[in-house]
């Protein structure tokens, strides 16, 4: 039975994601911040799971925090890094702003850099993370929440480029979900709305099929390309 570890497990995607993959055969430890809501995925999947309490804004803690739940898990292939914070915040308050960077680029980068060193000790293996959308362009409405999704799916391809010059066999995988129904969707202008079910049964299919890139849902590409298109100051008056 493989074994895989998806962070951000008590909600969301991640949640979903995590009984797609028990459902499909996998020994899966589940971490996040919240142990209890963990306990309540956890006791839903069919097959073993272990549970960790590990809050990524807090990295060095987390980092040792995932080594042993990856040693109790026991050969860990696969790694999901789905933890992430977003805030509506027009007004740029700095308390939201820092949270963003905090969780979504200090505490994604740790957790990619445990993760990467775990699977390179390994041998192989595969390293997803779930970026977004909106990693394409910058956003008035949640400035540090667009550029922290950059931060991710840039990060993503330098490791990727660094496990292929090194010769080791990491499928790195950049999952970019449009709007999910999750608590994280907070913009008024809600459209091609995903069940976190749905967008979990594409992940896992991205997984299956170990692409480097996935929107979620597909159609999200149109979108996609239509942002990378857009003149700026065009995109600005929108």
């Amino acid at each position: 039975m493989p074994g895989a570890i998806v962070i951000g497990a008590s909600s969301g995607i991640g949640a979903a994601l995590a009984r797609c993959l028990s459902e499909q055969g996998y020994r899966v430890g589940l971490a996040a911040r919240r142990v209890d809501l963990l306990e309540q995925v956890r006791a839903q999947l069919p097959n073993p799971a272990f549970s960790q309490a590990i809050d990524i804004s807090q990295p060095e803690r987390a980092m040792a925090a995932l080594r042993e739940l990856a040693a109790a898990v026991g050969d860990v292939e696969l790694y999901v890094i789905s933890s992430g914070v977003g805030f509506i915040n027009p007004q740029l308050e700095w308390s939201e702003e820092q949270r963003t960077i905090e969780v979504n680029v200090l505490g994604f980068a740790a957790m990619v850099n445990a993760a990467v060193q775990m699977l390179e000790a390994r041998g192989s293996g595969h390293l997803v993370g779930i970026s977004s959308v909106a990693a394409l362009r910058g956003g008035r409405a949640a400035p540090a929440y667009n550029a922290s999704k950059a931060f991710v799916s840039n990060y993503l391809e330098g490791i990727r480029q660094r496990c292929h010059r090194r010769g080791v066999p990491i499928t790195v995988t950049d999952i970019q979900p449009g709007f999910v129904a999750t608590a994280m969707a907070q913009s008024p202008q809600l459209f091609w709305m995903a069940t976190a079910e749905q967008a979990a049964e594409q992940i896992f299919a991205a997984i299956r099929g170990r692409k480097r890139h996935a929107y979620v849902t597909r159609r999200w590409r149109l979108v996609a390309w239509l942002l990378r298109g857009l003149p700026a100051a065009w995109y600005q008056r929108m």
